[in-house]
């Protein structure tokens, strides 16, 4: 977006219900997802290591979990939570945070997916119908992705959805008694519509043979359409 004077402040993100082909979005409630988003990550035994760079943690049961979530709701976060569509199956979050409405600007962070969402299209198309409300909803300009520049998969993943690397971030946060050098992403609107196009196309059920496996890759989708 160039011409801004007509700009105006866009809604803040608030609570929303998403569906897709593959995946529900749905607003996170204590009282409904206490348990099973706590399954779905795979209990004491494997959440610790699935959410290792929340700035949280670790837990010991599904209440100090949802502490953790409800406090951060009270400060702003919007957790959205996974659905499959398939069996209605909890199976991941995902939350807007640092809202900036007066500059049309908003994160997607503390994403977690468990094992029957990972590396499947509902972990593409959640990221895609929270992307598409953004943009095409509230209006915004800027979409941002940050995280711990150690952490390899979550920059791999923001690059494949289309995400453009803006820098580093040097000794940007402590946390868990370590330093945090925090790599960061974006999509701006005049890049969403390319985007847009080729998660789209990647989703199309036509994009896959019969045991579900991918016949094109998003980046070569993306690739295509420069």
């Amino acid at each position: 977006m160039q011409d801004l004077k007509n700009w105006k402040p866009r809604p803040a993100p608030a609570p929303i219900s998403l569906t897709g082909r593959y995946v529900m979005i749905e607003p996170y409630s204590r009282a409904v997802h206490r348990d099973t988003l706590w399954a779905a990550f795979g209990g004491a035994e494997q959440i610790n290591e699935l959410i290792r760079y929340f700035p949280g943690g670790p837990y010991e049961n599904a209440d100090q979990f949802c502490d953790w979530l409800d406090a951060n709701t009270k400060a702003g976060l919007v957790v959205n939570i996974f659905r499959s569509r398939r069996n209605g199956d909890v199976v991941g979050m995902g939350s807007y945070m640092r809202a900036d409405p007066a500059n049309g600007s908003v994160e997607i962070g503390s994403i977690a997916h468990g094992p029957a969402m990972a590396r499947s299209p509902m972990s593409t198309e959640a990221q895609y119908l929270l992307a598409r409300h953004v943009f095409e909803d509230l209006g915004y300009r800027r979409y941002e992705w940050k995280c711990d520049n150690a952490n390899a998969p979550s920059k791999r993943t923001a690059e494949r959805l289309g995400f453009t690397y803006e820098g580093l971030f040097r000794q940007h946060i402590v946390y868990k008694g370590r330093n945090r050098d925090t790599a960061w992403f974006s999509i701006i609107d005049s890049e969403w519509p390319r985007v847009k196009q080729a998660l789209e196309a990647w989703l199309d059920p036509a994009n896959f043979d019969a045991e579900g496996r991918q016949k094109r890759r998003l980046e070569d989708i993306r690739a295509e359409s420069a």
